[in-house]
């Protein structure tokens, strides 16, 4: 019974079809209660990420993808497929990143277009983003206060490093706290996602 396979273990046709463990069905107890306290963990869809990566009008291989919040590294492995030059998950909790180590040791893809590829133990407050061009991707990761405390880290980051950055937030619940900061541009999207550009995009 397809349908309720998916209510129980989420979305796991990925997982059927490259050998990965990126499901929520699969996280425990204690990852689901921090969950409670930033953002429960849920996987990216893949027809959906193909569709946000399609607006961009970007060369991917001149960006790197960084991920806040990466979970068990669904989207990093997705990322994969694109020609970036490094790819980067950013996870809090430490089950959801050993998840991710895992899973990018064990996938396995003839499509696969970039292999430098790692998950961070950190905490997305504090992750010094590279400087250099960068795609950064939100599945809502944040409260507020935190988002807040991110978006002025990059915009600090920015005003020394002047380089363009794209921001694919999915599940825009705090699109407004982007709002707030004048140095970013709302480029597309739609209720599922936003899309903006910041620093020099153009």
């Amino acid at each position: 019974m397809p349908e309720r396979r998916r209510q129980r273990y989420g979305d796991v046709e990925y997982d059927w079809e490259n050998r990965v463990n990126t499901t929520s069905g699969t996280v425990g107890w204690h990852a689901r209660l921090l969950g409670l306290f930033h953002s429960p963990y849920q996987p990216t869809d893949p027809a959906l990420f193909r569709e946000m990566m399609a607006c961009l009008p970007i060369e991917f291989d001149e960006f790197t993808f960084i991920d806040l919040g990466s979970g068990k590294g669904r989207t990093l492995l997705m990322a994969s497929e694109y020609p970036f030059r490094r790819i980067v998950g950013v996870e809090l909790i430490a089950e959801l990143h050993r998840a991710a180590e895992e899973n990018i040791r064990d996938y396995k893809s003839p499509t696969q277009r970039c292999t430098t590829i790692e998950s961070m133990l950190a905490d997305a407050r504090e992750f010094e983003l590279p400087e250099e061009p960068l795609l950064l991707y939100l599945f809502n990761p944040l409260p507020m206060r935190a988002l807040s405390e991110v978006l002025e880290r990059l915009e600090k980051s920015l005003a020394r490093a002047p380089r363009p950055v794209w921001v694919v937030y999915h599940n825009p619940l705090l699109e407004r706290v982007i709002g707030e900061h004048a140095f970013f541009v709302r480029v597309t999207g739609t209720e599922q996602y936003s899309i903006y550009s910041a620093g020099k995009s153009g």
